[in-house]
């Protein structure tokens, strides 16, 4: 249940409040909605016995917002615009809608963004907005239909579609270092770029090869892309996932400073809350990435 039924006024009596706070009198606004003056001032007087606040005064022959009117209006104006929007979407768009889609930068745009143009061709009934996360929440406390998780099945109250894990490879500058290390512990040696979110990632490469060492403290990113951008300038070596890697590796600007790569500790995963409905868009959406995934593996 969304709310006690005491705190939920009636569309009818919504729709009066409105149309007197924007004309400021119930004669007009019985005019506009086919009412009687009577039923609009019955409409008025229900709401704000219900509310227990005043929200109209009548200042000579008009009526005016007090105060706690002229914040309410706002939040009714916009109630009632976002429902007649969704109205209008279940009645010419019952199969499509928005879907609102958390993601994570690196990800979001290397590997979903190149492959979305093939869902709004199957799927132009859908409308797809992305919005960057870097940390957790919850999923179900938010606007978001479903969001792009890294690392474990650990985030509490939702469903996994499992993608891909994350195979990292190390890269620097072509000027960092002659050729690509063989033995991992050589890596010690150079400048180390961390990503905040990764804050193991180095250790776990580093003992993945057999090589138990804490690796020295280096700069410190918030996103793959300003990291890549700091190697590419000759700043450290970068622990980078391969879809984000591969295109500075084709390129040139980057190059392999390991001829070792190993798989991350993480996956990648869609997660939706499991206890709200899933609906068409997204429903659509987690069939489509499935096949996306399989692909991706073969």
């Amino acid at each position: 249940m969304i709310a006690p039924r005491r705190f939920l006024p009636s569309i009818s009596a919504l729709l009066a409040f409105e149309a007197v706070a924007r004309l400021g009198a119930a004669t007009r606004a019985a005019e506009e909605l086919s009412l009687t003056q009577s039923a609009i001032s019955r409409q008025l007087k229900t709401l704000e016995a219900q509310l227990g606040v005043e929200l109209l005064t009548r200042q000579g022959r008009q009526l005016v917002l007090t105060e706690a009117g002229q914040t309410y209006v706002r939040h009714v104006r916009d109630i009632l615009h976002r429902l007649a929007q969704a109205s209008v979407a279940a009645r010419t768009n019952p199969l499509g809608g928005a879907l609102n889609l958390s993601i994570l930068p690196a990800f979001g745009m290397h590997w979903l963004a190149p492959r979305l143009r093939d869902f709004a061709r199957s799927h132009p009934e859908v409308t797809v907005n992305l919005s960057t996360r870097l940390k957790p929440y919850a999923i179900e406390d938010s606007t978001f239909d479903a969001a792009i998780h890294f690392g474990r099945e650990d985030w509490p109250g939702v469903s996994y579609l499992p993608l891909m894990p994350e195979t990292v490879v190390p890269v620097c500058a072509p000027d960092l270092m002659q050729a690509p290390v063989h033995d991992a512990a050589e890596m010690l040696n150079h400048p180390l770029l961390h990503l905040e979110t990764r804050p193991k990632g180095w250790a776990r490469w580093l003992a993945a090869l057999g090589v138990e060492a804490e690796p020295p403290a280096g700069m410190v990113f918030d996103q793959f892309s300003t990291m890549a951008q700091a190697a590419i300038h000759g700043l450290g070596v970068a622990l980078l996932p391969t879809f984000f890697a591969d295109p500075y590796l084709r390129d040139g600007q980057l190059i392999l400073a390991s001829d070792q790569t190993t798989q991350s500790i993480g996956s990648y995963y869609l997660v939706w809350p499991r206890d709200r409905d899933t609906g068409a868009a997204l429903g659509s959406f987690i069939t489509w990435l499935a096949a996306q995934a399989g692909q991706a593996e073969e």
